[in-house]
């Protein structure tokens, strides 16, 4: 008698459904991302600082750099980093979710500010910040089951509907809180220091916000490694048809992926009201979704579906906020710092491509 999930696809994390393991390709998806951070963390902790004098004579005018004041890797500024992690962090195992599932979301920055204005304004309106919260939550779930409904429905490609609910979601939040910021005076403290650095002293070393993604970030990577849920996804991402063939409610998985993105992009808007002092602004996020894509694809996530890990979305997001703080050290201007994410992420899919070609 066969098993009750004798249909699912034998799939382990980051394995084709037809091909053996490649062990040199499974060891380097998980030390990448570390090689990633620690190139970042060399190249502004000590390369730079020591070498200033050498790498500023043989750069153009338009990117000339600052002269470091003091080393780059102290206490304030790791702690810095971290806080920043937190929102890109959050978002980016959202993300993994969907791009192992084989979709992407260019919406989650619009989602990120529509949660942090509804929670601004439920707060406002004088409901429980607790049932505030919830409505918050539940407003980034709703927005991205929406995205997940509009893919399977319509039968158009993730990147087309969420650049449209991109723009949608944005406009939205801006009609909320009336193209402005949202002041929320009212929150209660426990909902609004949730990125404040500990004390000094304080065993917890980095903000509440870190380790809450610390926490999210170890449930869900043993959902994706030990649930049937979490084949489902990676089969999904792996081969759709195949997925389909072996009894898998394909649209129905969809539409949760799309929702656990939002629920994640939800939190990151409450960690946004947090680190903008107990307000809701619609205009933020903007940009946020390279970023996150970013942190997945240098954590070993393919855009192609079927690959990817919580802990290496994680690292990746560390190092794209060790690097975005490493060029303000540096005094990088903002274009050059665009020009930077945008030929990091050509060459992590350059590099994915490369290394699993054959195989997609």
């Amino acid at each position: 008698m066969s098993s009750p999930n004798s249909n699912v696809p034998n799939l382990a994390p980051g394995r084709d459904l037809t091909m053996g393991p490649n062990w040199v390709q499974i060891a380097w998806s998980v030390v990448a991302p570390f090689i990633g951070l620690l190139i970042v963390g060399l190249l502004f902790g000590l390369i730079y600082p020591v070498g200033y004098p050498h790498i500023h004579r043989f750069l153009p005018e338009w990117m000339q750099l600052g002269m470091p004041g003091d080393w780059f890797l102290t206490p304030f500024r790791m702690s810095l980093i971290a806080k920043q992690t937190a929102i890109v962090g959050v978002g980016a195992i959202g993300m993994t979710v969907i791009i192992i599932g084989g979709g992407i979301d260019l919406s989650v920055g619009s989602i990120l500010a529509l949660a942090a204005v509804v929670l601004a304004v439920s707060i406002n309106a004088g409901i429980s910040p607790i049932i505030a919260l919830l409505i918050a939550l539940a407003t980034g779930t709703a927005a991205g089951a929406a995205n997940g409904l509009l893919i399977t429905r319509l039968q158009l490609v993730p990147f087309i509907v969420t650049l449209g609910t991109m723009l949608a979601y944005r406009g939205l939040a801006e009609r909320i809180a009336n193209q402005t910021k949202v002041q929320a005076p009212n929150a209660p403290d426990w909902l609004s220091t949730l990125l404040n650095a500990p004390q000094s002293g304080s065993w917890r070393l980095v903000c509440t916000g870190v380790w809450i993604v610390v926490g999210l970030g170890i449930v869900v990577a043993a959902i994706l490694r030990y649930t049937v849920f979490g084949r489902y996804v990676y089969a999904l991402g792996s081969n759709e048809a195949t997925s389909r063939l072996c009894g898998i409610n394909v649209n129905l998985m969809k539409v949760s992926i799309y929702a656990i993105g939002g629920l994640f992009m939800a939190i990151g808007g409450v960690f946004d009201f947090n680190d903008a002092y107990k307000q809701g602004n619609p205009t933020s996020g903007m940009g946020l979704e390279l970023k996150i894509i970013a942190a997945v694809v240098i954590g070993g996530g393919s855009l192609s579906g079927g690959r990817g890990s919580v802990l290496g979305s994680i690292i990746g997001a560390l190092t794209m906020t060790t690097l975005t703080s490493g060029c303000v050290y540096a005094k990088v201007s903002d274009p050059v710092q665009k020009i930077i994410i945008g030929s990091i992420i050509v060459g992590a899919v350059a590099i994915d491509r490369y290394l699993h070609r054959g195989r997609d």
